[in-house]
């Protein structure tokens, strides 16, 4: 093995690089794999890999295409589904939205709350509704301050009777405080809501949209 080596060596030592044709075969065949590796390698650097990268990208968006197409299909055999919950979404706003007065039925509503305490003989000490209301997204809410005088039970029975009422109404800030004679004194926030009509949502919409214009600028 070594005089093998030895004779490849001493044969590339005397080669002449200006008459490859003269080289003996061992030379020779050394040269050519030298030379198609090299140009295998220069193919790959000049042209193959920019086309293996625009098949890797080829192959990534052919995945996202599938992922692409599974979603929209499943999405179209559930369609009639999202449209039966969108429409039970729809019933049960409507039906939340009529737990709401209108503008009209608030002194309703007031007085409702008012005769609530009457009813079960509280005496009110304030019931002092604010001087303006908090205007949301579709709905305005008003804050009421209440301070009422009863016994425990009475006061246990408003509060279920203010829960009970047809429109949405709640106590929010509850303080008791012992008074005379066995009696609490409550001092609460009662808070009622109503919806807006039209020309409200459109006004508040039209408000929402200025404030966005007024913040980009």
């Amino acid at each position: 093995m070594a005089l093998n080596v030895n004779q490849f060596v001493e044969e590339f030592k005397h080669l002449n690089p200006k008459d490859p044709g003269t080289w003996p075969a061992l030379p020779k065949v050394a040269a050519l794999v030298g030379l198609l590796a090299a140009i295998l390698a220069a193919a790959y650097f000049i042209d193959w890999q920019g086309q293996i990268e625009e098949l890797d990208q080829g192959v990534a968006q052919e995945a996202k295409l599938k992922d692409d197409y599974v979603n929209k299909k499943k999405q179209a055999i559930n369609l009639d589904l999202h449209k039966q919950q969108l429409r039970e979404i729809d019933s049960s706003f409507g039906a939340l939205l009529k737990q709401l007065p209108n503008k009209a039925q608030m002194d309703g509503l007031l007085v409702d709350i008012n005769q609530a305490g009457l009813g079960r003989g509280l005496q009110f000490d304030l019931f002092k509704p604010a001087p303006s209301e908090s205007v949301k997204e579709f709905y305005a809410e008003l804050p009421i301050t209440i301070k009422v005088t009863g016994s425990y039970h009475d006061i246990g029975a408003f509060a279920s009777d203010v829960g009970q009422l047809p429109r949405i109404v709640t106590l929010n800030d509850v303080s008791i405080n012992a008074g005379k004679d066995g009696n609490l004194i409550v001092d609460a926030t009662a808070r009622t809501f109503r919806y807006l009509d039209e020309e409200e949502v459109a006004t508040q919409r039209q408000a929402a949209q200025a404030a966005k214009k007024g913040a980009k600028k």
